[in-house]
């Protein structure tokens, strides 16, 4: 019992925060042997680009990201922008048409969004695609941050960085901008160790000539697209300086049901990608995989609850101190994120709390998305969560 404690437990500091720590050293190592990777200079000729913006009922923002998406810097002669539309019953065509420079692809039935990118792939004739969502905004260089690293043959995708709007950040969703923070991070040290693990649709971006077609009812198809370029034996790219800025979500429960969605995805994902589980083949990848998404997306959320368990009857077996403290340790931060909880519900501001709050909500998705996934109740058709108001 005392050894399946101790296991859970180094399981779940590993998901959280050791590997964090170990691939922060490994990089370091990495540096002394070989190295600060290069990163290619703005001065060189840009592969021609194609952006496509998925977008469905936007009617309230979609010329806002018009306008952001004009604005971008690239070169004019190598830039084409691509909005589908597909399904939307509101003015989001008709406001899209109005720009001679943007080609609108929409048709009135809905079928998911993947099925809508697959059909916009067959009109990119370009070098890079770069996918973007319709409710997030690119800092004005995103695209030549991104294209400049298609100078290495090597790299097949390149993801920017999502980043929650600090300032519209709701109290429910606190905890959201700490963790993608922490995410960045370690985006960037998966990134120079070998490559990132997955891409968010954001903004992320692909070699046209790897990109492959997944199944229509993918669910987390950003994730999918960018992992079967990995897959052929190319490195993603984290470029953290090409940003997409959005609003957090709008209360806790849109949240969940977010963070519910990825998780039955990621499930999706690992059962499908049963090739990166070989260290032989993917000696780094699959060390990366493992660590960062499988064991989050897996058993951790259980691991958790067995720990607090087996801790309980330890602790009333043996009373040993080192039990006994790592047992109040355990529930002071879940009657934090209670509390957390109980706040948010009364609408008061104590930010602090709302951190173990938002880390118990995403492995209590987790689970819900197992579940979900497993009884076969999650649609892979387009669902948008509503965000807090600018």
């Amino acid at each position: 019992m005392e050894i399946l404690f101790w296991l859970s437990l180094f399981i779940v500091f590993y998901t959280f925060a050791g590997y964090g720590i170990l691939l922060y050293i490994l990089v370091r190592v990495r540096r002394l042997i070989m190295g600060k990777r290069a990163v290619p200079g703005l001065d060189q000729v840009f592969p021609t680009l194609t952006l496509i913006i998925a977008a469905y009922n936007e009617e309230s923002i979609i010329e806002e990201k018009i306008r952001n998406t004009l604005e971008l810097s690239y070169p004019h002669d190598k830039l084409k922008f691509l909005f589908v539309t597909d399904g939307s019953s509101d003015r989001t065509p008709a406001l899209i048409s109005a720009y001679d420079r943007i080609k609108l692809m929409h048709t009135p039935v809905r079928s998911g969004k993947i099925q809508a990118i697959h059909r916009a792939m067959h009109e990119v004739d370009s070098e890079v695609v770069v996918f973007t969502d319709a409710n997030t905004f690119l800092n004005k260089d995103a695209l030549l941050l991104i294209a400049r690293h298609y100078a290495d043959p090597k790299v097949g995708a390149v993801s920017g960085e999502k980043r929650v709007q600090q300032e519209a950040v709701s109290d429910a969703t606190a905890g959201e901008g700490f963790y993608w923070k922490y995410e960045s991070a370690l985006k960037k040290w998966d990134s120079e160790l070998y490559s990132v693990v997955g891409a968010a649709g954001e903004l992320f971006s692909v070699r046209r000539s790897l990109y492959q077609q997944v199944e229509p009812d993918t669910i987390l198809d950003d994730f999918m697209i960018s992992m079967l370029i990995a897959q052929q034996g190319y490195r993603i790219i984290y470029e953290p300086d090409a940003y997409a800025s959005e609003l957090s979500s709008d209360n806790i429960k849109e949240e969940l049901k977010r963070k519910v969605r990825i998780a039955a995805g990621g499930i999706q994902s690992i059962l499908r990608l049963k090739k990166l589980f070989n260290p032989f083949h993917y000696p780094v990848l699959s060390f990366q995989y493992i660590s960062h998404r499988v064991l989050r997306w897996t058993i951790t959320p259980f691991l958790m609850i067995l720990a607090l368990i087996l801790n309980v009857v330890i602790v009333a077996r043996s009373g040993h101190w080192v039990y006994l403290v790592i047992l109040l340790a355990q529930l002071l931060f879940y009657i934090s994120a209670f509390a957390g909880w109980m706040l948010e519900k009364r609408k008061v501001k104590v930010k602090v709390l709302f951190i173990p709050y938002y880390f118990c909500v995403m492995n209590y998705a987790v689970l819900a998305g197992i579940l979900r996934y497993m009884a076969g109740n999650q649609s892979s058709v387009w669902e948008k969560s509503k965000r807090k108001s600018g």
